[in-house]
């Protein structure tokens, strides 16, 4: 019987390689662990010298002050409402237009899909101000007239938020991009069949996305759930806030109270690792498909 032979180069390079993916991970991991440890820490604990990396004393208290501090319940509220409504937007009308660019032919497709495409390329805070009059001025909404005059349009509300990314430029290019890995036979047999373009893409061509769409989910769900900039310029109620303006109520007078503030973190960081936790499986089989055309 021939024994294997073992490379000895070859275990050096494995070990070097795991070795790295371990750092790597360490690295990413520390501030989020830190953030953790801070959360448990005294008040008198957090910047003692030396670093302690694990408390001496456990505690509690700065989650009850942050949730008494300010109403997290209702930013929590909020920010899952406008996150779930961009997801379940960006996913619908993603993969419409996804679909028609990538299966339909029409006149000027490609310059279309390449002047969506150069919308990546435009830095958001140049349109801050384009988008805020828009909605600020938006037809019969918020005691608007029809010409958008005389009330506040969308302002102070969700739509404020969900609407001005509700078909983002990635989305867009993402399901497109996906929809080309699929099979012509499939739309061509429902064509022959009779079916109707929405039927063929509703029935036939969705179902068969369902990892792109996970992976987008994941996506756009962070992306809203972390917004700040935007709601802080649209919204002027306070019980519209999100979850990221709050973490800003810790920070007053140049001081910042991060035991509070640590502990809100952490609770604010879970509904984005439950939501990569339980979609992680449809985010590798992205990666997987994608990648065997």
């Amino acid at each position: 019987m021939l024994r294997r032979r073992v490379r000895p180069l070859g275990v050096l390079s494995d070990v070097l390689f795991y070795g790295m993916l371990i750092l790597v991970a360490v690295i990413m991991a520390m501030p989020f662990y830190w953030m953790l440890v801070t959360s448990l820490k005294p008040n008198a604990d957090i910047f003692r010298d030396p670093i302690q990396w694990w408390p001496q004393t456990v505690t509690f208290e700065h989650y009850v002050k942050a949730f008494t501090t300010v109403p997290f319940g209702r930013y929590f509220y909020n920010s899952f409402v406008m996150a779930t409504l961009g997801v379940l937007a960006n996913l619908f009308l993603g993969s419409l237009a996804g679909y028609a660019f990538a299966r339909l032919r029409f006149p000027g497709r490609e310059a279309l899909f390449r002047m969506k495409l150069a919308s990546l390329l435009v830095p958001g805070i140049i349109t801050l101000i384009p988008s805020f009059i828009i909605l600020r001025t938006f037809p019969l909404a918020g005691g608007n007239d029809l010409l958008g005059r005389g009330g506040y349009g969308l302002l102070n509300s969700y739509w404020a938020v969900v609407l001005p990314g509700a078909a983002g430029a990635f989305a867009v290019f993402f399901m497109r991009q996906f929809f080309r890995t699929l099979p012509d036979d499939l739309v061509d047999a429902a064509r022959v069949d009779g079916a109707s373009e929405f039927l063929i893409f509703w029935r036939i061509y969705l179902p068969l996305c369902r990892p792109a769409l996970a992976t987008l989910g994941i996506f756009t769900f962070q992306a809203g759930w972390n917004l700040f900039l935007w709601p802080l310029i649209v919204f002027n109620d306070p019980n519209m806030a999100t979850v990221q303006m709050g973490l800003q109520s810790f920070s007053f007078n140049h001081n910042t109270d991060y035991g509070p503030l640590m502990a809100a973190s952490v609770v604010v960081s879970l509904p984005v690792l439950l939501v990569f936790v339980f979609a992680q499986r449809y985010f590798t089989q992205s990666i997987a498909f994608t990648g065997t055309k």
